[in-house]
């Protein structure tokens, strides 16, 4: 399954075509089961280049993050979302002003279309938009 994935293009592409399709991919090591994010050709921890796609169920929980303020702009958060499936990842929490995202917020994943393409947010996990 290895070549095959290898033959559907780069980590980042595979990556992308999960985004376009709503769904938020990742790679799992089938040498040592560790979860791998963002998409590579080596699992990190082990070395080995036997790494399956697999599909997050997109839940998670705010690890840490920040208010970035802009001048007359509304502040945007930076956040680091540890998912359910073991890995953790750079993103943003939309849906509640940035001053309010914290640490230990249950977040899901939802995809934005945006002028470069498909991006990966999150919104807290009991609103429904």
């Amino acid at each position: 399954m290895a070549h095959r994935d290898a033959a559907a293009g780069a980590p980042a592409e595979i990556y992308r075509r999960y985004l376009e399709g709503g769904t938020l991919g990742f790679q799992r090591c089938r040498d040592c089961s560790s979860a791998v994010f963002y998409p590579r050709v080596l699992c990190p921890v082990c070395g080995s280049i036997s790494l399956e796609w697999r599909t997050s169920g997109g839940r998670g929980v705010v690890y840490a993050t920040t208010a970035v303020y802009r001048r007359n702009e509304e502040p945007y958060n930076v956040a680091l979302v540890d998912l359910e499936e073991g890995f953790r990842m750079m993103s943003r929490v939309e849906g509640i002003p940035a001053e309010e995202v914290g640490i230990g917020l249950r977040v899901r994943f939802e995809v934005r279309g945006e002028e470069d393409g498909p991006v990966a947010v999150f919104v807290p996990a009991e609103s429904t938009g």
